[in-house]
């Protein structure tokens, strides 16, 4: 995680379930600053868990995308996310986005389950550890399937988020709009 430890970015659900995402087999790198009690608690999470939890409490930009570059997984599971960036960073890097799907992160992650194996991350709707928890158990079942795998990896890499792609998809919702209307 790339992220500002706050509750919009979804600290509560990763510290309500950190022993058990590490039940899972995962091991985290979590980059960022925010709020005391997250510093306060990751710190000691990370003393705990050392070898599966790297905490780094500060913003630094290189960092974080050489970070992202090259995890096998990036979380964001965000309360509420108007846009974000760091999703189509993953995707572009090829780093998996386990999001909580909402505003811009909806747009552009497409779970791969949900999607019949046509998606290039994984998603989950309602706003519970037990949700998180649910998708990144998905995700990891993924990534031991080498094939899979490398398919969601591809179309994550493969995925135009640029705006000439949603222009494109503006023109074609106008002119269907205008053809419906007689125009």
């Amino acid at each position: 995680m790339i992220t500002r430890l706050v509750d919009q970015k979804g600290l509560d659900l990763v510290c309500d379930g950190l022993e058990r995402i590490f039940g899972l087999g995962a091991s985290l790198v979590i980059l960022g600053t925010g709020l005391p009690k997250y510093h306060e608690y990751l710190e000691r999470a990370a003393e705990i868990h050392k070898g599966r939890l790297a905490v780094i409490l500060k913003f630094d930009e290189n960092l974080a995308h050489l970070i992202e570059a090259g995890s096998d997984l990036f979380l964001m599971p965000s309360l509420y996310e108007p846009c974000g960036l760091n999703q189509m960073y993953s995707l572009r890097y090829g780093t998996v986005p386990v999001v909580r799907s909402t505003g811009g992160l909806a747009d552009t992650v497409t779970d791969d389950d949900a999607a019949g194996g046509a998606g290039n991350g994984f998603a989950f709707t309602v706003y519970t550890t037990e949700a998180l928890l649910d998708a990144l158990g998905r995700a990891i079942a993924a990534f031991r399937d080498p094939a899979r795998w490398t398919r969601i990896v591809r179309a994550g890499m493969s995925a135009d988020n640029s705006w000439g792609a949603s222009a494109g998809r503006y023109i074609d919702l106008y002119r269907d709009a205008l053809e419906k209307s007689g125009r």
